[in-house]
């Protein structure tokens, strides 16, 4: 029994085995296209995993002159702190709220608009129409959240002059200064800058899809929509899934530069996620041990998230990331 099961697995022993040096083959004939990736490995070390090593102040009382090692331990008395403190609730709320309203509106944006632009017949317009799109994506929150407060402004904003002009205001509004307006306000934003870049990815995947689908459709008498949903849509769902799963896990770390810039203390109430909350105690009140508590805290929830999808993305359609 012995040597029949030794028989058997010596095939497997040797195609593996085999495999190796076909691996480091392949690996020396791409050398100089595997040095490319070098930079970002050294970056994602230095910047990533090296910095790890900081995640235990989140189990100290921390104090920078006795340093890490010196530092008194006090186990999870900064996460208990965090849990007890009265604006815990709130952070939650507001940080799973304008993360998920980003979700709902911002992640089918780009779908959609790639859809779109795939229609487009004119090469002209088409490459005009991606040119502008990507635009905002360069650009930085600094110079956006600039232009947000000019379009906004209560005197000499653009929307305030229009909306008064054609009769639906009697009066300007302080748009950033109200709290019913300040989600809606960072929801259009982030889709505006985004949008365009976010659809590469799509347009790239329909570029794959084969146009033989799309001629065996108009043989049947399928219109443009039609082949938009049965064709279009179902070849690019797993990329669409991949896509999903990424956004889901960062679902909680909301724009840092967006959210901030754009911050005032009239808007606090609605507009004080977790990120803002550990920079303002981390950096300003000099909490290092309790911020750092709470940003590991936020990780642990993104990596349960990220988790539970690609479970229910797999038993759903079996494509995910692992």
């Amino acid at each position: 029994m012995r040597s029949e099961t030794r028989r058997q697995g010596e095939p497997a022993a040797r195609a593996a085995a085999g495999a190796l040096p076909s691996v480091w083959r392949m690996l020396g004939k791409q050398k100089y296209l595997q040095m490319m990736i070098v930079p970002w490995i050294v970056w994602v070390i230095v910047f990533h995993y090296i910095p790890m090593y900081g995640v235990v102040i989140a189990f100290q009382e921390y104090q920078p002159l006795k340093g890490i090692t010196g530092s008194p331990w006090v186990g999870f008395d900064q996460f208990r702190a965090f849990f007890q403190n009265p604006e815990f609730w709130n952070l939650m709320r507001n940080t799973l709220g304008i993360s998920l309203w980003k979700l709902i509106w911002g992640f089918p944006m780009p779908i959609l608009f790639a859809l779109l632009l795939n229609e487009l017949t004119g090469n002209r317009f088409k490459r005009f129409v991606q040119t502008v799109s990507y635009l905002p994506h360069f650009i930085s929150w600094v110079v956006m959240a600039g232009i947000v407060y000019g379009l906004l402004s209560l005197d000499v904003g653009v929307i305030n002059r229009l909306l008064l002009a054609v009769g639906l205001l009697d009066e300007p509004i302080m748009f950033l200064g109200d709290s019913r307006f300040y989600w809606p306000i960072l929801i259009i934003s982030d889709i505006w800058k985004e949008l365009g870049w976010g659809a590469i990815i799509y347009l790239a995947a329909i570029a794959g899809v084969d146009p033989a689908l799309y001629e065996a459709a108009e043989i049947d008498g399928a219109n443009r929509l039609r082949k938009m949903v049965h064709i279009t849509l179902p070849s690019i769902a797993p990329t669409i899934v991949i896509l999903l799963i990424f956004q889901i896990s960062g679902i909680l770390n909301s724009s840092f530069d967006q959210l901030y810039l754009l911050q005032n203390p009239m808007v606090l109430d609605v507009g004080e996620v977790i990120d803002t909350y550990v920079y303002k105690t981390g950096l300003t009140q000099g909490r290092f041990s309790y911020s750092t508590a709470v940003g590991l805290f936020k990780s642990l929830i993104g990596f349960v998230l990220i988790v539970l999808v690609n479970r229910i993305a797999k038993k759903i359609n079996g494509s995910g990331i692992w």
